[in-house]
């Protein structure tokens, strides 16, 4: 649409003559978060939380827990990383487009202490079910389609010495050490495991990758699965135990004593260059058995004038029972690094805090995170399932943080948000697309 100066009002001559009062009940700074509001409405999610979480009726914060996890599900997609933060959903009339009551600060404080590890893993059901009902709103892979999974942990530093369970691990920094499962073409969260800082890699790892192939059969997919993982979660009996159950993997190996003796017996003409390598170097892709399976592994070095550096070979491999060709399963696995953005975005919104000092509360803080994260993810997928993935700032910058002014005239409330907002198009889509969804029964 094209403006003239005569669509834009003037503004004062000088910003001094601007005064600021805090005074506007109608305002809602943000009002995008009707969409996502919408979306869980559709799928039952504070219902869902009423019925699978049950605190302890004597502890402070018990009742309703629905509402509470709602509020901390909005906030976060607002953008808090912490408990005070939560009261941003409390400026103007922001609770009104959100279908809950906002709950304040210090009571969903106190509901998180609440939490024992018991009652996470109720929490830990709200995310699945949640999961199966938003592939079944049109969020999924699609009828037969495999499954790509980036399995992965990462440390989440945390600050002070009263952080229960919070433990130096391998970057030598402070902090809790999640577990996480990734569907690799959304980026939304499938499975989340908060530990403590100073867990092993592998801690957990069996059982969680067990749980996590139950909630994706739970979810409705029937297709194939595909795991990728780095060198930090090698276990050759869940190699033997994950090709037993049909599940394909794609996972890192460390260069042991064996690994490099394997790699020794690769002939020169085993090696297939990868063609469209960077200029200045050079990289090769070859195979070899493994235990039953296969080896592949990937070599790379300099060359030119900055071959000096280093002149000789690197080698990084991973064992796998795909059956595609070398360099795709190659290139494939590689699209594992794909989770660090995923990670990176739970780090930009909650969980750059784990705000509690006690363990349990900061784990069900992890996965109302990953609840707020799959919600934002699934807005975008079922409103516009064609658009590029987008990071979590830029969905808040273009469709959750738009100011707005709620209104009612002849009986109809009306959102006035800005003119010439440059992402109003597909804030239309995507809202059409959720109301169009069938109110769950």
């Amino acid at each position: 649409m094209v403006h003239d100066g005569a669509d834009v009002p003037k503004g004062p001559a000088n910003l001094d003559q601007v005064r600021v009062r805090f005074d506007e009940e109608r305002l809602i700074s943000d009002a995008g978060l009707l969409v996502t509001a919408t979306l869980a409405e559709r799928l039952g999610i504070e219902q869902l939380v009423n019925e699978s979480v049950w605190l302890d009726p004597r502890s402070p914060g018990a009742c309703l827990p629905g509402r509470k996890v709602m509020s901390l599900v909005h906030g976060m997609l607002a953008g808090a990383d912490s408990i005070d933060d939560m009261n941003v959903l409390r400026a103007g009339s922001t609770g009104l487009v959100l279908g809950h009551r906002v709950m304040a600060p210090s009571t969903l404080g106190t509901f998180l202490r609440a939490f024992t590890f018991g009652h996470v893993r109720q929490l830990d059901r709200v995310l699945d079910v949640a999961l199966a009902r938003a592939w079944a709103a049109g969020a999924g892979p699609g009828e037969g389609m495999p499954l790509v999974i980036d399995i992965d942990s990462f440390v989440g530093e945390v600050h002070g010495y009263q952080k229960q369970g919070a433990g130096y691990g391998y970057t030598r920094k402070l902090g809790y050490h999640p577990i996480l499962a990734v569907r690799a073409d959304t980026g939304e969260v499938i499975h989340i495991r908060n530990r403590k800082g100073a867990a092993n890699t592998q801690r957990g790892f069996a059982r969680f990758l067990d749980e996590l192939i139950a909630r994706v059969r739970r979810a409705g997919h029937t297709g194939e699965i595909i795991i990728r993982a780095d060198s930090g979660f090698e276990n050759h009996k869940l190699f033997s135990t994950l090709n037993a159950r049909g599940i394909r993997f794609s996972i890192g190996v460390k260069l042991s004593k064996t690994i490099r003796s394997l790699i020794e017996q690769i002939p020169e003409t085993g090696w297939v260059t990868v063609t469209d390598y960077p200029d200045g170097g050079e990289a090769q892709v070859a195979e070899i058995g493994l235990k039953g399976f296969r080896l592949i592994v990937r070599r790379t070095r300099l060359t030119g004038k900055q071959a000096d550096l280093f002149p000789n070979w690197r080698h990084h491999a991973f064992a796998t029972n795909r059956t595609v060709p070398v360099l795709v399963a190659d290139t494939d696995h590689r699209d594992h690094a794909t989770i660090e953005l995923v990670i990176r975005d739970l780090i930009d919104q909650a969980l750059a805090h784990f705000p509690s000092g006690r363990m349990h509360a900061n784990s069900a803080w992890t996965v109302i995170a990953a609840l707020a994260h799959n919600l934002g993810r699934w807005t975008t997928q079922i409103g516009i399932p064609n658009q590029t993935v987008q990071t979590a700032r830029s969905r808040r910058r273009q469709l959750l943080q738009i100011p707005a002014r709620l209104v009612r005239t002849s009986r109809q409330w009306t959102l006035r948000m800005p003119v010439r907002w440059p992402w109003q198009t597909d804030f239309h889509t995507i809202l059409d697309a959720i109301r169009a969804l069938p109110a769950l029964t």
